[in-house]
């Protein structure tokens, strides 16, 4: 148990030294009674370009009342945010994983400058999340993450939308599929509201992920933006930070490489977003925990496939938290015996203890028992090869394809796969490779949802193949590989593709192959020639000249 609650704001706050830092903060309203109590810091994201993070401020008050009902005092502060699904297939797109970076260090940068005791972190859009828990694992004060919420589905011609069904729609359009007015209509109802994108898109899958590594209350995440008990939420959340101080419980005891495990097995279980691979192993290198990329295909082999979610599925990340939420999905990876069950949660109790209160909404259809699972083996996969040696990422839940071989049809920027797409010169049985995407070859790793959205309206989505250096959306299904590495730009194998060359994805044998030998993938490389760098100043140049592969994280150093 901490004996000195004020263990860090002491040498802010106390003595006649301190006086001027006393006089500053009591002009923004603070009292000698708010200095005397443990400073908590409130590091929100919210901003107003977005409807994932726009609820945030609403959320942050309630948290702040929970800390001051707990005898702290609340100090709120923002950081920046990047929407992927606004930023999407524009050159804006190349800012999103930057911002993960950027968040980290600033969340982490006020908080050591102020001398924070504890810390509750707010996100909602895909980076804010792991980038919050990277500066928590960084700072390893009493902290914990709340995440805004699932947006509402939007309805279309009857039925429940997402955003993925706009990307979608693009392609349909473009292919004569869907009239303009009917596209307009759709993008006038998609989107009803606050909270994160509404699938088990990264948003939705990062949650969880959280959930599982201790860092986030089991159950709280999964509530969905708008819902009233959100509030209620965001309250036992801003108690919960002073009892994690009280009890001096901090994030390094938490995210240890077991409850890591537990992170995993969640996303292959839920079909989560590939993002995660990128994500998982950034926080762990935070933590100080050894990590690999090979580790998330030994526990996917593990752990069956059970949620029946968007995009590979039928419903809805609101769907799943009705049905029994997390700790459903909890409970039924502990029955299973695949949940290291003795993990510490920032709710005080082991994951274990919170599996075991899981109620089951009768007759749900959302996460199948485990009798009967949609896959037996989770939705990730890694593959390696020669045109992947250090690894890439594949999704496989939402389809079932296993070999693929076909002509690359090769581009160097997404804007020309995607004019491709709309210009019908893809075609069934194609492989479409898309390099200089990559973290610094981007620079910034951009996602290519337009491309397989596209293509999915199109009707080519289970007739084509895509790999990229670059990244996919949480809303991308069918045989997408991303995060080839190296990159392009690093002299990666992809940078050698010419147009027509024959590739091999064996998913079985998680091999991705082009059919070259070895010696003419290296003739071919030494008279590769990389693109000239778009950026050669500011945060962009910086992040490129400092990132590392994908298949550490894509984090700077």
């Amino acid at each position: 148990m901490a004996t000195d609650p004020k263990h860090k704001s002491h040498d802010l706050t106390d003595g006649p030294g301190r006086a001027p830092a006393r006089a500053m903060l009591k002009a923004v309203g603070f009292t000698d009674d708010d200095l005397s109590k443990p400073l908590v810091g409130v590091a929100n994201t919210w901003i107003e370009v977005m409807p994932c993070n726009a609820h945030l401020r609403r959320l942050s008050a309630k948290v702040k009342d929970g800390i001051r009902a707990a005898g702290g005092t609340p100090i709120e502060y923002n950081t920046i945010a990047v929407s992927d699904g606004i930023a999407m297939g524009t050159e804006g797109m190349k800012a999103s994983l930057i911002s993960r970076e950027v968040i980290a260090d600033s969340v982490e940068l006020v908080a050591r400058g102020h001398l924070f005791d504890a810390v509750v972190a707010l996100s909602g859009c895909d980076k804010t999340i792991p980038g919050t828990v990277m500066a928590l694992a960084r700072l390893n004060l009493p902290s914990l993450m709340l995440y805004g919420g699932s947006i509402m589905p939007g309805t279309f011609q009857g039925h429940d939308v997402t955003i993925q069904d706009v990307f979608e729609a693009v392609g349909a359009h473009a292919a004569g599929k869907m009239s303009e007015a009917e596209l307009r209509d759709l993008e006038n109802h998609a989107c009803p509201g606050p909270g994160a994108c509404g699938g088990q898109f990264t948003a939705n899958t990062m949650a969880i992920a959280f959930e599982f590594l201790g860092i986030s209350p089991m159950g709280c995440n999964g509530v969905p933006a708008m819902d009233p008990r959100k509030d209620e939420v965001a309250f036992r959340c801003g108690r919960m930070v002073m009892e994690l101080l009280k009890q001096d419980v901090r994030p390094r005891q938490i995210i240890t490489r077991k409850a890591l495990e537990n992170a995993i097995a969640a996303v292959a279980t839920t079909g989560g977003s590939t993002n995660a691979v990128l994500h998982l192993l950034a926080v762990a290198r935070e933590a100080g925990v050894r990590l690999t990329i090979d580790d998330f295909d030994k526990l996917s082999r593990k752990v069956p496939l059970l949620a029946d979610l968007k995009p590979g599925g039928r419903f809805m990340a609101a769907d799943l938290w009705t049905a029994g939420g997390t700790t459903l999905v909890a409970k039924r990876l502990l029955d299973a015996g695949l949940l290291h069950a003795d993990q510490l949660t920032v709710t005080g109790k082991t994951i274990g203890d919170e599996a075991r209160q899981a109620i089951e909404t009768p007759g749900q259809q959302v996460l199948r028992p485990l009798t009967n699972p949609i896959k037996s083996t989770g939705g990730l996969v890694i593959l390696k090869g020669n045109l992947a040696p250090e690894g890439c990422v594949v999704k496989m839940a939402g389809h079932s394809m296993m070999l693929f071989k076909g002509p690359a049809k090769v581009f160097d920027r997404e804007e020309d796969a995607f004019a491709a797409v709309k210009g019908g010169q893809i075609r069934a049985g194609d492989v479409v490779v898309i390099r200089y995407e990559g973290p610094a070859g981007g620079p910034g790793m951009r996602e290519m949802l337009g491309v397989t959205a596209a293509l999915v309206g199109a009707g080519l989505g289970d007739s084509v193949a895509l790999l990229t250096d670059g990244r996919f959306s949480g809303a991308t299904h069918g045989l997408m590989a991303g995060h080839v590495a190296p990159e392009a730009v690093k002299k990666g194998p992809i940078a050698a593709l010419r147009n027509g060359d024959l590739i091999r994805f064996n998913v079985a044998k998680r091999r991705l192959d082009v059919e070259l030998t070895k010696n003419e993938i290296a003739a071919r490389l030494k008279k590769v020639k990389a693109p000239v760098p778009r950026y050669t100043s500011g945060v962009m140049a910086k992040y490129a000249r400092h990132v590392s592969s994908a298949s550490e994280g894509a984090v700077t150093s």
